[in-house]
C-alpha cells in the first residue's frame, strides 16, 4: 500500500453523477436542503440523504440544522476550487453536458465560484493584476502572493488586508476557470474583491443561481480599475 493522500476516495465521491450534481449546485455558496439537492440530482429523498452522508463523511460537505431542516454547504473554499478546476479539465477534454438556454452566456460572463468571482471578468481581473506585477508567482511552490505594489493597490480599493493575512486561508490562490480555461483569483482576497464589488453596486448575485450580474457602471469601473496592458 502506497503512502500519501488518497485521491481515489475523493475521486469516487465526486465521480458519481448524482453527487457531482449536488456539489455543483452548492458551488453558489448557498446552503441547500436535502429536498433541494435531491431535485438538483434527480433522485429521491432517501437516495439523496445517502449521497449526502457519504459526501459529509468524506469531508466534502458541512451540515447545519435549523428547525426540521438540514442545510448543506461545501466544507470549505478549497472544495469549490477543486470542483472549478475539475470543470476546467472536463471542458478542456471535451466532456461537456449540453445545456442550452439564455443563462449560459451569463454564466460564462460572470458567476460565483463558492465565494469569489469566476468567468470572463474574473479572468480579466487576474490578467490585469499579473500584467501590472501586483501578484508574483513563486516558481518553486507555484503559489502566488501580493507584491508591495499589489498591497497598495488593494488598499486603494478600501480592502483591509490585515484580517485577510491573519486568517488561516491563503490570501491569494489561483483557480482554473472552467469556461475560460485560464486562472482567476481565489483565496481570501478573491472573496474580499467580490464582496467589495457588491458593496459598490458594481455586481449583484442572482438568487438561486451562480450568475453574477455586472451593472453598466460596474462594467465601466471594472474595466478602468483592471485594465489590460
Amino acid at each position: 500500500m502506497k503512502e500519501g493522500p488518497d485521491i481515489a476516495k475523493i475521486g469516487a465521491l465526486i465521480g458519481d453523477p448524482a453527487r457531482a450534481n449536488m456539489l455543483t449546485a452548492l458551488m453558489s455558496g448557498k446552503a441547500l436542503t436535502v429536498s433541494e439537492l435531491a431535485q438538483e440530482a434527480g433522485v429521491g429523498l432517501s437516495t439523496a440523504s445517502s449521497h449526502l452522508t457519504k459526501l459529509q463523511d468524506g469531508g466534502l460537505l458541512s451540515q447545519a440544522k435549523q428547525g426540521r431542516h438540514r442545510y448543506f454547504t461545501l466544507a470549505g473554499p478549497e472544495v469549490g476550487e477543486v470542483l472549478e478546476a475539475l470543470m476546467g479539465l472536463a471542458a478542456h477534454q471535451g466532456h461537456l453536458r449540453t445545456r442550452t438556454g439564455p443563462k449560459d452566456p451569463a454564466l460564462r460572463a460572470a458567476r460565483v465560484c463558492y465565494d469569489h468571482l469566476a468567468g470572463d471578468m474574473a479572468v480579466r481581473i487576474f490578467d490585469s493584476l499579473s500584467q501590472r506585477d501586483f501578484v508574483s508567482l513563486d516558481a518553486e511552490t507555484s503559489q502566488i502572493a501580493l507584491t508591495r505594489d499589489g498591497e497598495a493597490f488593494v488598499e486603494r480599493l478600501r480592502i483591509d488586508l490585515h484580517p485577510l493575512k491573519k486568517g488561516r486561508r491563503p490570501v491569494c490562490l489561483t483557480c482554473l476557470d472552467w469556461s475560460e480555461r485560464r486562472n482567476h483569483l481565489a483565496g481570501a482576497l478573491g472573496a474580499a474583491l467580490l464582496t467589495r464589488f457588491q458593496d459598490l453596486g458594481w455586481a449583484r448575485r442572482e438568487k438561486a443561481s451562480r450568475i453574477v450580474h455586472i451593472s453598466p457602471v460596474g462594467q465601466q469601473e471594472l474595466l478602468k480599475v483592471f485594465p489590460i496592458v
